[in-house]
């Protein structure tokens, strides 16, 4: 008999499942995603149990940034319930005729919307991924498969039981929902390598797992970036806007992927501007007894105010700390030259008053989301009004930006004849 690892019996009862889904209505799917959200609540005190565990067991060896990712509270899981209900509330995404011909020899063409089918995701430390993702595969039609980090295991299973009571409760096959116990990496490259089994592959972590599942998968593997984030201040920007825009998307939460790692000045407000940036990021912080900001500073900057001296490297690297890289710049041109060479191709921001600067911006930039006067951190699939997402696309295949459900579809044509031959 043919060995298989837990993993691939894990994918073919998802495949299994898969099918199943495909023959359930849109309002059963939208009564289990209510369940699932009720349960967990009711396993709160459950999921929390266990997610002290992983914390417990990472404060060791994670950073304290990282760490807060992996922190449930209930104030957090009430989020992860909102965040499937509104899932629950969008229309489906199946069955959409996205186009429609009629040819001269009289066969009608529709292009029509379908499930995936088996939707594997391989993330980090981040719990609140396991029912994002879970849910989103539902609504999709499809089944998932979900393998997240060591450091969150835990809290994963605790999490995806609850999500499981729901499913059982609306009379759907749990196996619609899997999580993988085995977080080597031994499982991480059995689903990369599960043809036939897994029809999307998608990796939200670091850069060095998205890499991994790029260059390894055999499978269809949609690429989700890290956040090299820019904001770019122009001549004409608001200075007092700018700084707070710059706060925000720093500071509010800089463990995440939208999170700004780079600002760039335009020379002719530098002298105003960083010393308004090191008073908001820096002394302000430290008067309220909160972590400052480490400035990392280029050559023309640390002229100006104090701060670190930055290193090549630091223009190339996705922080996720309390850290900046500073740069100033001649012009929106260099601006938009740095980002070009630096940039993940996620995020990008340009603070101006200057409607042709604007303009200039957003064509020169190749990312998934470019900001006029804004915070990077909306890219996210709430902030859309896309409910909860699945990750960020930097890919320009298939999907781009926040991973709705609408990008976790795929389509069909559906050709209707009455005796017609070729």
């Amino acid at each position: 008999m043919e060995y298989k690892s837990s993993t691939v019996i894990l994918c073919e009862k998802a495949k299994e499942a898969s099918r199943e889904l495909g023959k359930i209505s849109d309002e059963r799917i939208n009564k289990a995603l209510l369940l699932m959200a009720d349960n967990l609540i009711k396993g709160t005190d459950k999921i929390l149990e266990e997610n002290e565990k992983d914390i417990d067991a990472a404060k060791e060896t994670i950073s304290s940034v990282i760490l807060d990712r992996l922190r449930l509270t209930p104030e957090r899981i009430l989020g992860m319930a909102d965040g499937i209900r509104e899932i629950a509330k969008l229309p489906s995404p199946l069955g959409i005729t996205l186009d429609k011909v009629e040819r001269p020899n009289g066969l009608i063409i529709e292009k029509k919307s379908v499930a995936m089918g088996v939707i594997a995701i391989i993330y980090e430390s981040r719990p609140n991924v396991t029912s994002d993702a879970a849910a989103l595969a539902l609504k999709s039609g499809s089944a998932c498969v979900l393998r997240g980090g060591k450091e969150a295991y835990r809290s994963a299973k605790a999490i995806v039981e609850a999500l499981k009571k729901g499913l059982s409760e609306a009379g759907i096959t749990e196996n619609a929902i899997n999580l993988v116990s085995d977080t080597t990496r031994q499982s991480a490259t059995e689903l990369m390598r599960a043809s036939g089994l897994v029809d999307l592959l998608i990796p939200r972590g670091g850069a060095g797992l998205i890499r991994a599942c790029v260059e390894n998968a055999t499978v269809p593997c949609l690429e989700t970036g890290t956040g090299i984030c820019h904001i770019y201040v122009d001549k004409s920007a608001d200075l007092d806007k700018a700084v707070s825009i710059l706060e925000n998307a720093k500071t509010s939460r800089p463990s995440v992927c939208n999170a700004c790692e780079v600002c760039l000045v335009h020379k002719d407000i530098a002298k105003e501007f960083l010393p308004m940036v090191k008073e908001r990021l820096v002394a302000n912080r430290l008067a309220e007894k909160k972590e400052p900001v480490e400035l990392r500073l280029d050559t023309e900057a640390i002229k100006i105010i104090d701060g670190t001296p930055a290193k090549d490297t630091d223009f190339d690297t996705e922080f996720l700390d309390y850290i900046l890289g500073v740069k100033i710049v001649d012009n929106i041109e260099e601006a938009v030259e740095h980002i070009t060479h630096h940039s993940t191709h996620h995020s990008e921001a340009i603070i101006t008053e200057d409607k042709d600067a604007q303009e200039s911006f957003i064509m020169g930039i190749d990312s998934a989301a470019v900001y006029i006067n804004a915070s990077t951190r909306f890219t996210d699939g709430g902030e859309f009004g896309l409910g909860c997402e699945m990750g960020i696309s930097t890919q320009k295949l298939h999907a781009r930006g926040p991973l709705g459900i609408k990008e976790l579809t795929t389509y069909k044509y559906i050709i209707h004849g009455d005796g017609q031959v070729r």
